[in-house]
């Protein structure tokens, strides 16, 4: 009996040890970024998800020609758009090229390179609008000498982002005397808070400086020319004094107008060509504030030996509020962070023995912020995000996926939920661009702006695996919230994506079947439009995308279109050959050309972004993901090709391959010590790359519909311990 009741307590203390819930503050906080010498790839973010603001070693932006080249200091919001006046009259008309398709010319947007004019038209469109960078804040420090301090003149660095309260603290000396400092952003306002204690301060050596930056109109506001192999932009050159985001003069007539309110309180005006917007300073402590030279401003404190500094950006006339302290900015961060990390899901993987659990928890953890603030707006971010620009600041709605379904399925909806008006406001656009080109429905734009305006490029015209996202998002919100109103809120939407998905595939009535193409490019971007037909996951996707709009008719009680179903039923099959699938059904040699081994395995989403579909194999999936991990080129590929390698593994219940996915050996696939994922000198960060992680690590432990393995991405041979709670599974 006593015997009995001993393994009874045992059973019961262990089922209390696995219901325990994870302490969600120590996992966060062993996570703390520490920084303790100037590395231009370690550059901290505060944010709130519409507004981000990068910082050096100092907690300021005080050395941003030094950063150009690594994750360089940006201030960023979603609102921030600007248009150089259009002196040329050029007409978005000129962009556009015919194409024969499906029997007839259909018109795309691409990058004309002649005649000159429409060349010079293609670029306008592409440059415009841009995304901005607000404003440069930084210390203006002098040394003894009376020398401005350079970046090799601070020691002692000791800078900390703590992530559960999402502020950064920074220590640094500067012969010999301390600065410390803490940078904070407000979660409901773009507003920032500073406070720093030096007495550089009494002795009238340390300054805080405002410098506005002119755009320069470059795909990643670079001084350097960047190679793209297929979407050139025809506007990267080089401009001399310019830096990432910071050209600090131009031919532009923009003004920058102070007011200065009283003893506390200043405001800049910023005038550019089709914005104007408003740099709200107010501290607390003994200064002033003087303009410099043009669009250059200093806030020089006296006095004391500390000053707490707020700054809030805000679009010129729009509904202002009072410009918090820093006090109030600095709880705003406390609770906001507090909340989000609290709220959704959590994993933890303390306990392993596998060597790389502490570094996964690391990468899952910093991703968890990294897209929190960057990628939680109204407006789909761009694929740098809120830092600086890459394709002139343009979101890519196919990148939309990747930035946003992880949220969802870490019990996060209300994250992505927020950009989906976004598809409403631009709707009109997308039925305009289906109308144009002789479809039903909306055609989804690919490379887009605030105000969902199309961008001219030779792929993003022909790519279509960007059209079925919304539906995926729609799902996503229905299965958090399953009732009719949501079904109502998202199903004109839903409905106007399935009628162009059923309008563009085309009947071939030789052999009784709908194709997708030619006159298409797949997420792979190696094959060219006019030759290009039936690529594997986007038939895959297809298929899915209909049955689900499907779903929706028959849930609201109404009449599904035939058309609809005379696709889902006539839908090519999946393309094979010697038991594999191939990339496209229009290149046999997908697995013999190098070139089709390069860039996206998007072959390998056919079974893992996507669950099993009526068209798919999964013997013959499980061959096509053997050849892609034995032959493919990976170090040609992107940040996001692994999380997705990942997700397919563990549909193929191959959890072993799913981790060495994730932690695989190539550039591409590193992770800073911020937490960004690196590419390449031009992306320095790629914020797919984190999402997708996040989405990965949520599907190896949650699974998906129909899934019954507990972890089934994580190898059962007692090196993972996994502790998950509150993650939802995927389709």
């Amino acid at each position: 009996m006593k015997k009995l009741l001993s393994v009874s307590f045992l059973v019961l203390s262990f089922s209390v040890f696995s219901q325990q819930k994870i302490d969600r503050k120590a996992l966060v906080t062993r996570h703390n970024v520490q920084v303790t010498a100037i590395d231009t790839l370690a550059s901290l973010t505060v944010g709130n998800g519409t507004f981000a603001f990068t910082v050096d070693a100092t907690g300021l932006q005080s050395f941003p020609e030094k950063y150009q080249n690594g994750i360089p200091l940006g201030t960023q919001s979603e609102w921030g758009w600007d248009s150089y006046k259009n002196t040329e009259n050029y007409k978005f008309s000129e962009t556009l090229k015919d194409v024969d398709q499906y029997g007839r010319k259909i018109s795309y947007s691409t990058q004309i390179k002649e005649p000159a004019r429409k060349k010079e038209a293609v670029e306008w469109f592409r440059q415009n609008p841009h995304l901005l960078q607000l404003g440069n804040i930084g210390f203006e420090i002098t040394k003894k000498d009376g020398s401005l301090v350079k970046p090799e003149d601070i020691k002692a660095i000791n800078q900390k982002l703590d992530l559960w309260t999402g502020k950064i603290e920074s220590y640094f000396e500067v012969e010999g005397t301390s600065v410390k400092v803490i940078t904070a952003c407000d979660q409901a306002k773009d507003a920032l808070g500073f406070k720093v204690e030096s007495d550089l301060i009494q002795q009238g050596r340390l300054k805080i400086r405002v410098r506005i930056p002119f755009p320069t109109g470059l795909w990643g506001d670079m001084g350097t020319k960047w190679e793209e192999k297929q979407d050139v932009a025809i506007s990267q050159v080089a401009i001399a004094g310019t830096e990432m985001g910071k050209k600090w003069g131009g031919k532009q007539d923009y003004k920058s107008i102070l007011k200065i309110k009283n003893k506390s309180e200043a405001s800049i005006t910023h005038i550019m060509d089709s914005i104007s917007y408003d740099i709200n300073l107010k501290w607390k402590g003994t200064a002033s504030i003087k303009e410099k030279a043009k669009h250059y401003f200093i806030v020089e404190p006296s006095k004391s030996n500390t000053i707490e500094l707020s700054c809030s950006f805000i679009q010129t006339n729009k509904n202002k509020s009072g410009i918090p302290s820093f006090e109030a900015i600095e709880k705003s961060s406390i609770a906001g962070w507090e909340s989000f990390w609290e709220s959704g899901a959590a994993v933890d993987f303390s306990g392993s023995t596998d060597k790389r659990a502490h570094e996964l928890e690391r990468r899952v953890i910093l991703s968890q912020y990294l897209t929190k603030l960057q990628c939680t707006g109204k407006v789909p971010p761009q694929e740098t995000g809120l830092t600086y620009n890459s394709w002139f600041g343009k979101p890519h709605l196919e990148m939309h996926w990747w930035h946003g379904v992880h949220f969802a399925l870490w019990d996060r909806p209300e994250l992505l939920e927020k950009s989906l008006p976004w598809y409403q406001k631009v709707f009109e656009k997308a039925k305009n661009i289906a109308k144009r080109q002789g479809f039903e429905g909306a055609r989804w734009q690919k490379m887009t702006d605030y105000d969902g305006n199309e961008s001219p490029s030779s792929v993003g015209a022909f790519l279509i695996w960007q059209q079925p996202h919304f539906i995926t998002y729609a799902d996503l919100i229905y299965q958090a919230k399953p009732t009719t109103a949501t079904l109502n809120l998202y199903s004109e939407r839903v409905f106007a994506t399935a009628d162009f998905m059923a309008s563009f595939a085309n009947y071939d009535s030789k052999n009784d079947r709908y194709v997708l193409g030619p006159g298409v490019i797949p997420a792979q971007e190696r094959f060219k439009a006019i030759e290009t037909f039936n690529p594997t996951y986007e038939l895959a996707y297809w298929n899915w995308a209909l049955k689900t709009a499907i779903s929706w008719k028959k849930k609201l009680n109404q009449k599904v279109p035939e058309k609809w179903e005379d696709v889902l039923k006539k839908l090519s099959p999946l393309p094979i050959a010697k038991d594999v699938y191939l990339g496209t059904e229009s290149a046999t040699d997908s697995y013999t050309n190098p070139e089709f081994k390069t860039d996206h395995p998007s072959v390998l989403g056919t079974f893992g972004m996507l669950p099993e579909t009526s068209l798919l194999d999964k013997k013959i999936m499980k061959n096509t993901f053997n050849l892609v991990w034995d032959t493919w080129s990976w170090d040609k590929t992107w940040g996001w090709d692994f999380p997705m390698t990942a997700m397919s593994a563990a549909r193929l219940q191959m959890p072993e391959k799913a981790i060495d996915a994730l932690f695989m050996n190539v550039v591409t696939n590193t992770y800073l010590k911020n937490g960004h994922n690196y590419q390449s000198p031009r992306l320095t960060l790629y914020l797919p790359g984190n999402g997708g992680l996040l989405s990965a690590v949520a599907m190896m432990c949650a699974g998906w519909e129909g899934n019954t393995i507990e972890n089934p991405g994580f190898p059962k041979d007692g090196t993972w311990k996994v502790k998950s709670e509150g993650f939802k599974k995927m389709f």
